[in-house]
């Protein structure tokens, strides 16, 4: 959703400067009431008339431990996200695992499954395509 315009907001300033009620301004711009009062508390608390800006990058709470973080999974490479996540929260840094999933994303560090599950998981994958090969050639 985009912002309302710099000229909806100023007309609504207009408006709360002349006198007229924030009721009237809202059902004269076809606004919402609580928009008319936000926009009038930002201008008395901030003196802005501008919109703040929409979306933006955010440093990660992670961004400044990537070798930490490398070396606690070097030390214990079956570490899961979620056993990842408390021993950040040990550290005073609370984070989600899929924030945290996306931090190591960007670094090109993956948390590899262990190598008894991929053959396990490989095994049933095999089966199942002789199986169904098997019933294919038969019919």
């Amino acid at each position: 959703m985009a912002a309302y315009s710099q000229d909806l907001r100023d007309r609504v300033l207009r408006g709360l400067e002349r006198g007229e009620g924030a009721t009237s301004i809202a059902r004269r711009l076809e606004v919402s009431l609580r928009w008319v009062y936000h926009v009038k508390a930002r201008y008395e608390r901030d003196g802005e008339r501008a919109a703040q800006p929409l979306g933006g990058y955010r440093r990660s709470r992670v961004a400044a431990m990537e070798s930490q973080i490398r070396a606690w999974l070097d030390a214990q490479v079956d570490m899961t996200l979620a056993e990842l996540c408390e021993r950040l929260a040990e550290q005073g840094i609370l984070i989600k695992t899929t924030a945290l999933w996306h931090q190591l994303d960007k670094w090109n560090l993956t948390l590899k499954k262990n190598a008894t599950r991929q053959r396990a998981r490989a095994g049933r994958h095999q089966t199942r395509t002789r199986h169904v090969a098997s019933h294919s050639a038969g019919t």
